[in-house]
């Protein structure tokens, strides 16, 4: 099994929205709450539409740890979500399938997959790696590992770099600047 990797580089982030962006509101709002909250894909799934219609927060137990999680939306996501869940039912789930039910891990996969292909990104990708780019940005552009484990839930600092794939990066760039 080969772990799955944070999409590094922004302009590949960006033509993956454009091409889920071609595919509709519901495939770039789940890859968008992804990167941007740093969900697990169970937890981003199990949202409902009134989990987040006309809220400032999320507010959720997460499915793996039976924690609770509260966290705001960012200015990016409020107005996408509000178009999205427009005239829909509260109680329903946000994201639907075709036939109206919840999407699932499977399906959100191939989504994930077909449109990171399709954008040329590189890196080894499945659903987890929209936690993964969210914390390697995070990181990139906070540099507050602390903030990040906390936010992760994560055990350890080293954990949570080991993670995000910052360990290895690094030693990759002390190789690539080292010269005798």
């Amino acid at each position: 099994m080969t772990t799955v990797e944070p999409i590094r580089n922004k302009q590949d982030i960006k033509r993956v929205e454009k091409i889920l962006a071609g595919q509709g509101l519901r495939n770039l709002l789940f890859f968008a709450i992804g990167i941007n909250c740093g969900l697990r894909i169970s937890d981003i799934l199990g949202l409902n539409v009134g989990d987040v219609r006309g809220r400032d927060y999320i507010r959720l137990v997460e499915k793996k740890t039976g924690k609770f999680k509260k966290f705001p939306l960012n200015s990016k996501l409020k107005p996408m979500i509000e178009e999205f869940t427009k005239g829909r039912c509260l109680e329903e789930p946000l994201f639907l399938t075709r036939f109206n039910n919840r999407l699932d891990r499977f399906a959100a996969y191939r989504i994930i997959n077909a449109a990171c292909e399709t954008a040329g990104v590189e890196e080894h990708v499945g659903t987890h790696t929209l936690r993964k780019t969210f914390g390697y940005h995070h990181y990139q552009q906070f540099k507050d590992v602390a903030m990040l484990q906390k936010i992760f839930n994560h055990f350890s600092q080293d954990v949570t770099l080991r993670y995000i794939g910052i360990e290895q990066a690094e030693i990759e760039a002390s190789y690539l600047n080292f010269i005798l």
